[in-house]
Order: C-alpha cells, then structure tokens, then sequence
C-alpha cells in the first residue's frame, strides 16, 4: 500500500522555524509530483507549496512566499518544508499530498489533482 507520513509540527513561538518532513511508501516516489497543503480551523484546506517531480519547478501561495521552502530528496523518498519566519496566521494542520503524475496542474493546485495523502501534522504559532 503506498503510505504517506508527516513529521515534525510542534509548538514555536512567532517568529520561529520548523521543518517538516513527509515520507513516502508504496510506489516510486519520484514518479510523483509533491505538494503540502494545511487546514486552520474553521478554514477551508488550502494550498502551501507544490513541487515538481525532478524539482526543477516549485510554487508557494502568496501567503508562505519568501518564508516557506519546499524541497525533496528522491533517494531518501520524503520532502520537506522548511518554515521561517512562522506568524500565529500560520496555525494549521499541515498535510503532504502526492500526485502520480507530472504536467500541468492548476495555479494554485486544487486538492483533487493529488492522489494521496498523510495524515497530517499540527503546527502551533503562539504570539
């Protein structure tokens, strides 16, 4: 069964840095185009960053760009997202999606274009 694993939410202050990582089983992970997504309460789940299957393309929402760094290690199976710079607005459970596919995909990706997801990680900003 292919298996997606979050690590490494927590609690940090405004201000603060976490990375998370997600850990992929089950398939050829880069055959597959990564993306994390994260949903605050009362809030729709949106989109965070995305990228491609070689890396060569990244995108971030314009809320999380210049703070937010995506990135993958295909040998290692996981990507990861390096957070800055972390406000309280922050304040979500993050999720690693996987979609098995290269191409085009929406500006902003959409949910439904990812196959498989983890089961989420909660990211606490305190002020």
């Amino acid at each position: 069964q292919v298996q997606l694993l979050e690590s490494g939410g927590g609690l940090v202050q405004a201000g603060g840095s976490l990375r998370l990582a997600c850990s992929a089983s089950g398939g050829t992970f880069s055959n597959y185009a990564m993306g994390w997504f994260r949903q605050a309460p009362g809030k729709e789940r949106e989109f965070v960053a995305t990228i491609s299957r070689s890396a060569a393309f990244t995108q971030y929402a314009d809320s999380v760009k210049g703070r937010f760094t995506i990135s993958r290690d295909n040998a290692k199976n996981t990507v990861y997202l390096q957070m800055n710079s972390l406000k309280p607005e922050d304040t979500a459970v993050y999720y690693c999606a996987a979609a098995a596919r290269g191409g085009l995909f929406y500006t902003p990706p959409r949910r439904n274009e990812y196959d498989l997801w983890g089961q989420g990680t909660q990211v606490t900003v305190s002020s």
